[in-house]
């Protein structure tokens, strides 16, 4: 499933191109929405039943770390009754499109020393740390932006097939994304089966963790999430030797066979409250 791009496109802002990714995703490009939403339905429905689990519901405030297109944040709002969401990204152009009540979006760079958006009973950040250099300082930095019994809940990609997979199309795609992705913009999930212990070590109280992967089924949103990522990431796939561009072809159109059988990368989702009690 290619994913055209438009010269009209706008450049990565100076400096940010690997430290943000705007190498390879730029939100400017003709379809990176429609990765991102595929993304989110893929995700979404797991991330809420978890939030809400933790208690988000009326008068609740919440930062939405790296909100993308704003679908977490507004499914907040909508379906959790939280009083506001501050949706934070480097690029909000996506969370401007007629925002909700209550939705505040907010173009910040979390990694600058003065980001200091308040105190939150929730933040939430997914497919974030695992971009950002030195997670371990990320999540202390997240966790202090919570208010009292408050709780922070992270979500980043775990990928529980391709160390040990057979040589085939759809795990030797995955292999070079990952390594391509480590090479161009310092993506690095080799980490994030730690992330428990990352919100401990920040001063964080029952910390707990849970895994969603999601099916690969034909035409789902997963699928074509996939699809379109590696015709995003295609040029720093081939360069690391693992796939050339015939192999990227054949993982996409596997991914569309009936036959085909295999796991998703998945989500680990972990979380932690602050010490004290919710006013």
């Amino acid at each position: 499933m290619a994913t055209e791009t438009s010269s009209a496109d706008p450049p990565p802002r100076p400096g940010d191109e690997g430290r943000y990714g705007e190498r390879v995703f730029r939100p400017g490009d003709t379809g990176e929405a429609d990765r991102i939403d595929h993304g989110a339905l893929a995700y979404d429905a797991t991330t809420l039943s978890r939030l809400r689990q933790l208690g988000a519901g009326p008068g609740w405030r919440c930062l939405d770390v790296g909100a993308g297109t704003g679908s977490v944040a507004r499914r907040l709002l909508r379906e959790a009754g939280v009083a506001e969401v501050v949706a934070v990204d480097r690029d909000t152009r996506f969370l401007a499109e007629d925002p909700p009540e209550g939705l505040t979006p907010l173009e910040a760079d979390v990694l600058a020393d003065g980001f200091d958006p308040g105190r939150f009973d929730l933040v939430h950040a997914r497919f974030v740390l695992m971009h950002l250099p030195d997670p371990a300082r990320m999540t202390a930095r997240l966790a202090g932006l919570l208010a009292p019994g408050g709780v922070l809940v992270v979500g980043d990609a775990v990928d529980l097939t391709t160390a040990a997979a057979p040589r085939a199309p759809v795990p030797d795609a995955l292999r070079a994304m990952w390594q391509g992705l480590h090479d161009t913009i310092g993506t690095d999930v080799s980490w994030v089966p730690g992330l428990p212990r990352l919100l401990a070590d920040a001063g964080l109280r029952s910390v707990a963790a849970e895994i969603h992967v999601p099916p690969l089924v034909p035409g789902s949103p997963i699928s074509r999430f996939w699809a379109q990522t590696w015709e995003r990431s295609r040029q720093a796939m081939v360069a690391t030797g693992l796939v050339d561009d015939a192999g990227v072809d054949e993982a996409v159109r596997s991914l569309e066979s009936p036959g085909f059988a295999g796991f998703s990368p998945g989500l680990l989702t972990a979380w932690g409250r602050a010490p004290g009690d919710r006013a």
